[in-house]
């Protein structure tokens, strides 16, 4: 069951709120149609309930809000807009990577590709995939992790009669199965189709909350409502004269005294009474919440023996008023409660929070309730398995390798140049460094791809509904650092490879002479290319950019290389010389497999300037990323 009291978003200037003390409910088992017309504020209070807007008020899901539920992928299912995915990943990738984020099975995907029709389309691209197409795939992303309650925002938008045939086909079912379907619409026609409950809202204020037969009869088909103590003879009358003016007009008998007059005016039936003289003690154009015991008058009960149904209620309105009037032939409150399945605490909501949410003691007369508590926005959740999300959102696009073969390509034929110019030391041959650049192509194309791991989700979020950020969780970080090292790695592998290769193929042998300083150079040439990688995951996970990204693994050589030779330049500046021996002093260990060698070549790295500007720009990126994640959780 979503329930949700007194949603109110936050007035912008001196605009009203969009959503203004909005409360209703949708339960298990059925279809709720949330209706308005075009800035009725319906998307405005589907984003209050799952907490991606900021404003007043509280939703239940299944009886916890939203924030308090672990997995709320597994509880509720979104779809608002278009499928937020990368146009170049195909369909089944796509739910493959939120598999992972969801912590469901990969065999998950094919089954809701299954249900939804879209298993021949499974290969496809999602930017080439047409409107209706898109909708059902919204539809497998909200069914993947088999939530209990779907929530969608207007989600036959654009589609053609067949297509939303199926997909009300597709929610119907999922009701049939006990679970809870919300969704908005703006055609009232849909809403009565197929809907069970329809909330109508207008101008952000809940207007109508009402079955769908009665929203049929009372909205769709404005009416007269007539009593008269002689409604029997009245209603022929009417009907012989609709026959003879040859007009539709339809009239039907509510019980009682009570007659419902489709497709005629007051003034119509007033003459054709006055006409006749005939009595009557109502006549009046019936307005949406009004349901069929509205023209009782006070303290008058219905035929049933229950209470009026057209008395005010406080745990539904008017229209659950009426229903439970002309289900209560046991009459009173207690059996209202018992049809709709509530108990005696539910049943004390006051427009905008339960009695235990405002303060109110169950039992206790009903108070002003204060204002409802505040809405903050939730942050994204993580992916349940980061390094597998990681992977199959590295590898579902061609991004990635179209970037290492662009970064080889150049790596090469830079090579090949600077044997060509000669004069150039046999290290920066082999990565194909000039000293021109600040950086070479390896490292720089390692950076690109670290920070496409924060900038892809940036514009295309894939783990939360209509949301442009991504969650700062250490264990996303981890993978996205940890897949970005490995990347980084065999790129810088496969560069120094193909530049040996190249050199070798073109002049031979001699310009592929292995320098005798080796393993500091491969460590120094390892160490830069994972540093530009991280650099490049770090800042593009801050600024939410990949352009930033790409900038700061530039900033290193051309702005913090020079200011750390300038601190080692300067006399009072001591060298670390030594230092493996007075480490292994300090601490009494000797180190095996001739570690000691290994800890001097790793100081030697950090040692020169690039190796220290990058050190310092790593730890100065990871600062910043810890501080926003900290500042973001304590908002």
């Amino acid at each position: 069951m979503i329930q949700a009291f007194g949603l109110t978003s936050t007035p912008r200037k001196d605009l009203p709120p969009a959503v203004d003390d909005v409360s209703f409910e949708a339960r298990p088992g059925r279809v709720t149609a949330l209706l308005g017309a075009t800035g009725a504020g319906k998307t405005s209070a589907l984003r209050l309930m799952l907490e991606l807007q900021q404003g007043r008020g509280i939703t239940h899901f299944r009886g916890r809000p939203l924030h308090r539920i672990a997995h709320p992928s597994r509880e509720v299912g979104v779809l608002l807009g278009d499928v937020p995915g990368h146009p170049a990943r195909t369909v089944r990738g796509h739910l493959r990577m939120l598999c992972a984020a969801a912590g469901v099975p990969v065999g998950r995907a094919d089954e809701v590709l299954e249900a939804v029709g879209l298993v021949s389309l499974r290969d496809e691209r999602l930017g080439t995939l047409s409107r209706g197409m898109d909708r059902r795939l919204g539809l497998a992303c909200a069914l993947l992790p088999n939530p209990h309650s779907l929530v969608l925002d207007d989600p036959a938008a654009g589609l053609s009669s067949r297509e939303s045939h199926w997909l009300h086909g597709m929610l119907r079912a999922h009701a049939v199965r006990g679970g809870t379907v919300l969704f908005t619409t703006a055609e009232p026609k849909e809403a009565a189709r197929v809907a069970d409950r329809v909330v109508t809202l207008e101008h952000g204020r809940l207007a109508a909350n009402q079955e769908a037969q009665e929203f049929a009869r009372t909205r769709l088909r404005p009416r007269v409502a007539v009593r008269s103590p002689h409604a029997v003879r009245l209603a022929a009358l009417l009907t012989k004269e609709a026959r003879a003016a040859h007009r539709s007009v339809e009239v039907v008998r509510e019980g009682g005294n009570r007659l419902s007059v489709y497709g005629g005016t007051c003034a119509e039936v007033g003459e054709i009474a006055f006409r006749h003289g005939i009595l009557v003690h109502q006549l009046a154009d019936e307005i949406g919440d009004m349901g069929p015991g509205a023209g009782f008058f006070p303290g008058e009960e219905t035929p049933g023996g229950g209470r009026r149904p057209g008395a005010p209620d406080l745990s539904g309105g008017s229209a659950e008023a009426e229903a439970g009037g002309s289900r209560g032939a046991g009459g009173g409150a207690e059996a209202d409660e018992e049809a709709r399945g509530d108990s005696p605490e539910e049943s004390v909501h006051s427009g905008s929070a339960t009695g235990k949410a405002s303060g109110v003691p169950t039992g206790s007369p009903a108070l002003p309730s204060p204002l409802p508590p505040p809405i903050s926005v939730r942050s994204a959740p993580s992916p349940l398995r980061p390094l597998r999300y990681e992977l199959r959102r590295a590898t579902g696009i061609g991004t990635g390798f179209l970037t290492a073969a662009a970064v080889l390509v150049t790596s090469a034929l830079t090579a090949v140049l600077l044997a060509r110019v000669g004069h150039t030391p046999q290290a920066r041959l082999l990565a194909a460094w000039p000293r021109e650049l600040p950086l070479p192509p390896a490292a720089l194309g390692a950076g690109l791809l670290g920070a496409l791991a924060f900038g892809d989700e940036f514009r295309h979020p894939a783990l939360a509904a209509d949301r442009g950020t991504v969650p700062r969780r250490l264990g996303l970080l981890t993978a996205k650092l940890v897949v970005a090292a490995v990347t980084a790695l065999l790129l810088a592998l496969l560069a120094v490879g193909c530049d040996a290769e190249v050199l070798y193929l073109v002049y031979g042998r001699e310009l592929t002479e292995v320098p005798g300083d080796w393993l500091v150079l491969s460590a120094s040439w390892i160490g830069l290319v994972i540093g530009c990688a991280w650099a490049g995951v770090l800042a593009a996970g801050i600024f939410r950019s990949t352009t930033a990204g790409l900038a700061a693994v530039v900033s290193v050589p051309v702005l913090g290389v020079p200011l750390v030779q300038r601190a080692l330049e300067g006399a009072s500046v001591r060298t670390a010389a030594g230092l493996p021996a007075r480490l292994r002093e300090v601490f009494l260990v000797q180190w095996p497999f001739g570690g000691g060698r290994y800890l001097a070549g790793a100081v030697r790295v950090i040692a020169q300037p690039v190796g220290g500007a990058l050190t310092l720009s790593l730890t100065a990126l990871l600062c910043a990323y810890l501080l926003t994640s900290l500042r973001g959780r304590v908002r």
